[in-house]
């Protein structure tokens, strides 16, 4: 069983950043590709961002490219999604989901409020 644990959020104005962080347990960490998801008040979990297993080709949602950078540290079993120039359609809970085939883990998310 992997656990995964969300970090990093908080409250920051707009044209601020905030750097979350998903720490995964488990030795195999470095085989799973991890994504960022989010979901806003009354909306459905939607994509963010993702990179491989092996921390290339990383990619993003249009809504956040060039404003949100995701990393790895596999030392560290560690994945990184720094935020700037945040806008307030950016609030949302933000979850971080660990895949390697047909398994699938998620953290319990971390509040991310972007306010005016």
């Amino acid at each position: 069983q992997v656990q995964v644990v969300e970090s990093g959020g908080g409250l920051v104005q707009a044209g601020g950043s905030l750097r979350l962080s998903c720490a995964a347990s488990g030795r195999t960490f470095s085989s799973y590709a991890v994504n960022w998801f989010r979901q806003a008040p009354g909306k459905e979990r939607e994509f963010v961002a993702g990179i491989s297993w092996i921390g290339g080709n990383p990619y993003y949602a249009d809504s956040v490219k060039g404003r949100l950078t995701i990393s790895r540290d596999n030392a560290k079993n560690m994945v990184y999604l720094q935020m700037n120039n945040l806008k307030p359609e950016d609030t949302a809970v933000y979850y971080c989901r660990l895949s390697l085939e047909t398994q699938v883990y998620w953290g319990r998310g971390t509040q991310v409020t972007v306010s005016s």
